[in-house]
């Protein structure tokens, strides 16, 4: 069966009930408005389609996602926050459970969009990163929301605080990867298998107890994006967000100033 597509985004969906969901702009997949209303349409297409039960979300390349591309290096397009997060919302506003298969980075908005999934699949070669400080920035993709309840409130701040970069392993151990396999070669089978023990249980009883789990989730991003987008407005226009950028491009540490 030949995949179908929505923009970079392509779904296949296998006999077992499980739908195949992958990024293509490799090698990073940076993201920009039109990858994430891409994403979001495939998902609600997919909470229509009776023949998928669960997805697992994977991505061609390198890399999973690398976020958004402040340098300009990528072909993305450009990211006004406030559309971007309209289309984010719209992927917790979606019903079908979401197994992440992170190989590669996760990076700022890429972890947020790793986080938007149920649960998240690493190896030894993931990198997770909330990345955003390093930058001189605050953290969106509604992370505000989604991180603590995986993590726990210390290690969110942990990470959003510092901008800490984690190895597959050390995710595994915080709980940010629900799955650590030892070969990355394996991400992408064993998420695979998550999703068909998921798609293997009475799909009405998961809707409902993902229904009753999630509760007001989608609306509770929506709400945290905004401030979320409120802020990183507001440091945009600091000297060290600027610097954050400079240093990232030049690929050095970046020398803040608090301005």
């Amino acid at each position: 069966m030949t995949a179908e597509r929505h923009g970079d985004i392509s779904v296949d969906i296998g006999p077992d009930h499980v739908a195949t969901v992958e990024l293509h702009r490799p090698p990073a997949n940076y993201f920009d408005v039109a990858l994430i209303r891409s994403l979001a349409e495939a998902y609600e297409d997919l909470d229509a389609d009776p023949r998928c039960r669960a997805i697992v979300l994977c991505a061609e390349g390198k890399h999973f996602c690398a976020g958004a591309d402040f340098t300009g290096a990528s072909n993305a397009g450009p990211t006004d926050p406030g559309d971007l997060y309209t289309e984010a919302v719209r992927l917790f506003a979606t019903s079908t459970p979401v197994v992440a298969a992170v190989r590669g980075a996760a990076i700022g908005g890429g972890l947020g969009v790793a986080c938007s999934a149920d649960f998240r699949v690493a190896g030894p070669g993931s990198r997770f990163s909330a990345n955003f400080a390093r930058l001189g920035f605050h953290h969106g993709f509604g992370l505000t929301v989604t991180l603590p309840p995986i993590v726990g409130q210390q290690r969110a701040l942990e990470l959003l605080y510092t901008g800490a970069r984690i190895d597959g392993r050390h995710a595994h151990e915080i709980g940010l990867a629900d799955r650590f396999v030892a070969d990355d070669a394996d991400i992408r089978t064993a998420a695979h298998a998550v999703a068909t023990e998921i798609a293997e249980s009475a799909p009405l009883a998961v809707g409902s107890i993902r229904r009753t789990m999630r509760g007001d989730l989608a609306e509770r991003v929506r709400a945290a994006t905004r401030h979320e987008q409120e802020e990183q407005a507001r440091l945009q226009t600091t000297r060290d967000f600027a610097e954050g950028i400079r240093a990232t491009a030049e690929r050095r540490t970046p020398d803040f100033e608090g301005r």
